[in-house]
């Protein structure tokens, strides 16, 4: 296993000061946040200086019901290979669900969901992981996901889950044990017996990460300090098995570089303490029988055709899918309060890339951005990205909500022409500007 040691999550607002950052032996960055023929100088200069980049993915959905598209591979797999990678990383998680397989419009989350702990959920996991295994050219491994609701009817333990996961494919695991936190909280799951049935030799590396609480809930923001609840975490981790790697994730709210050094000073005291006496059972050895989806399965045979398992998966997470970002009837078995959590967790998340992706918007928009993004959320879910949603809730505002304001109007209607056509607003004649915002009128 490829030792890693301390690292930090890469973003662009801190690339200055990880570079300065004592002790940092690898980074992580968004993988659809880098271009592989345009890397950041950043990670260039990191690169030369022996600091190994980690791409890590958040857009494949393994966790789907449908399998894992060959452009999305493909990109992963060119910026794992212009990063010289020694791995990949991605989620069990799912983003999208609709489409072909249950003849309805397809719809995206804009975020990680958590997949049931089923029996058909692992088939289809697994096959999804084994392509995405054949099309990568370096090692995969894959995090568990902090998650505010729970599937109805589950018939495993995330321990059990994602140890049968990887006896099943040879996967490795990205633990977060923040997310562990969060889903005790959330889901009252004990993160030592989740812990304690792991495959401990198949953790590539581990994540920390903050958060906050508000009524009950634990929201994985990436963008608090990281508490002592998961360094907690981390001690359980650490009296099991030294990780290869530990790495911080900040997203937004960044602090001054000494407060994240601080925090890293932290994480790297907790794996360096000596191992205290743990609770449950000895790791790896899971702790109660592991159910076997394939019934006398021999480890690592592939399972049989995963055609059904494929359907029935498809149509449950459309239908949560579609009650938490379409409004729909809450499918029957979940707690609806907390869909309803979730559901605003969504629709601020997007609200927050949206401004991110085109933050020309809230400019345009000044303090009534927010409130004007969520009316449109609301009954407007997104289906083809964030970029897509940015020009969609222009035109939302200019041909259905009827901004009032003249001066907002036009600077808003200049930026949505500038950018909804094939060609920048200055390289297309004026005649065929009017022709397409004739067009544009004329579908509203």
């Amino acid at each position: 296993m490829e030792q890693l040691g301390t690292g930090i999550g890469w973003r662009p607002e801190i690339a200055e000061a990880v570079e300065r950052m004592p002790g940092i032996d690898w980074v992580e960055a968004v993988a659809e946040n880098v271009c592989p023929g345009h890397l950041p100088a950043s990670l260039l200069r990191l690169r030369e200086r022996g600091v190994t980049v980690v791409p890590h993915g958040v857009s494949l959905g393994l966790g789907g019901a449908d399998r894992p598209a060959e452009g999305r591979l493909a990109d992963l797999a060119a910026r794992a290979e212009a990063l010289g990678s020694p791995l990949v990383t991605e989620h069990i998680a799912f983003v999208r669900a609709g489409g072909a397989l249950t003849a309805s419009p397809p719809l995206e989350a804009g975020h990680l969901l958590p997949v049931p702990r089923t029996r058909d959920a692992l088939d289809v996991l697994c096959e999804n992981i084994r392509i995405a295994q054949d099309a990568l050219p370096v090692p995969l491994a894959v995090e568990n996901i902090a998650a505010l609701i729970s599937w109805p009817g589950e018939e495993m333990t995330e321990g059990q889950f994602l140890y049968d996961l990887v006896d099943r494919t040879g996967v490795r695991l990205l633990i977060d044990v923040a997310n562990l936190h969060t889903n005790h909280v959330n889901r009252g799951e004990d993160p030592a017996k989740a812990l304690a049935e792991l495959p401990v030799e198949a953790i590539a590396y581990v994540h920390v990460a903050g958060g906050f609480e508000r009524d009950g809930v634990w929201h994985d923001s990436h963008a608090h300090a990281v508490p002592q609840a998961v360094l907690d975490v981390l001690a359980e981790l650490a009296s099991r098995v030294r990780p290869p790697g530990v790495l911080l994730e900040r997203d937004e709210n960044f602090p001054e570089p000494a407060e994240l050094e601080r925090e890293l000073a932290a994480i790297r005291a907790t794996v360096d303490a000596p191992a205290r006496k743990s609770t449950g059972a000895p790791a790896g050895t899971g702790s109660t029988p592991l159910p076997k989806a394939d019934g006398d399965r021999v480890p690592g045979e592939r399972p049989a055709a995963t055609g059904p398992a494929r359907q029935r998966l498809a149509l449950a997470q459309a239908a949560l899918l579609s009650a938490l970002v379409g409004g729909t009837p809450v499918p029957e078995g979940f707690d609806r309060t907390r869909l309803a959590v979730q559901a605003r967790a969504l629709a601020g998340k997007r609200a927050d890339v949206v401004a991110k992706v085109a933050p020309e918007l809230p400019e345009i928009l000044a303090g009534s951005y927010r409130r004007a993004f969520l009316a449109y959320a609301h009954g407007h879910p997104m289906t083809d990205g964030y970029r897509r949603d940015a020009l969609d809730f222009a035109a939302h505002l200019l041909f259905d909500a009827r901004v009032e304001d003249a001066g907002v109007r036009q600077r808003l209607s200049d930026w949505w022409l500038e950018r909804s056509g094939p060609a920048p607003l200055s390289r297309r004649p004026a005649a065929r500007l009017a022709r397409a915002t004739r067009r544009v009128l004329l579908r509203r």
